[in-house]
């Protein structure tokens, strides 16, 4: 409500889609530690024209090796690995970057889920943070990282958070 326009026919997320470094390694995380499955593969994507600029924002010499699409229980992950014949960043931006980015995953029990993760050698940024005022009271909440570099986290808030008590809209609730 409110906007003058959206998208004719817009309905929910369908995709989010990343760049690694090695596509193996990725689909072997994401399928160990996440029990998302791989639905298919396929490449390579080489253009001799100005198809991958025009189309994907990248140099027009990039070259995709091979890109992954997984289910991931209520999104999908498409993965891409470009290959190294072009000059591009090879370090995941933080999340002062612009372009920074993390991928939030709901847990039931945040204690098991971050010893689950250290017991299988998966940096843990700290400890659990417990929000306790504001609009994300009732959360606790952890950054880790992927193999590559990638920001990860993990959230939990079994009671719900203080914002639902007063905003009108009701965000996504994976509970």
């Amino acid at each position: 409500g409110g906007y003058l326009m959206a998208i004719p026919g817009l309905k929910k997320p369908d995709h989010i889609g990343f760049t690694v470094p090695n596509l193996a390694e990725a689909i072997a995380f994401f399928r160990d530690h996440f029990d998302f499955e791989l639905a298919y593969e396929f490449g390579p994507f080489v253009a001799s024209d100005n198809w991958m600029a025009e189309h994907l924002n990248v140099n027009a010499r990039a070259e995709i090796t091979r890109i992954a699409v997984m289910n991931a229980k209520g999104i999908n992950l498409e993965i891409f690995e470009y290959a190294s014949n072009i000059e591009r960043n090879l370090k995941a931006p933080n999340n002062a970057d612009i372009g920074g980015h993390h991928l939030a995953f709901y847990v039931d029990d945040m204690a098991a889920a971050v010893a689950y993760l250290k017991e299988q050698g998966i940096a843990v940024l700290g400890e659990p943070t417990c929000m306790t005022e504001g609009p994300t009271a009732g959360e606790s909440w952890v950054y880790f990282l992927a193999p590559w570099g990638m920001q990860l986290e993990l959230v939990s808030y079994p009671q719900g958070k203080a914002y639902s008590r007063q905003s009108p809209v009701a965000l996504f609730d994976p509970r």
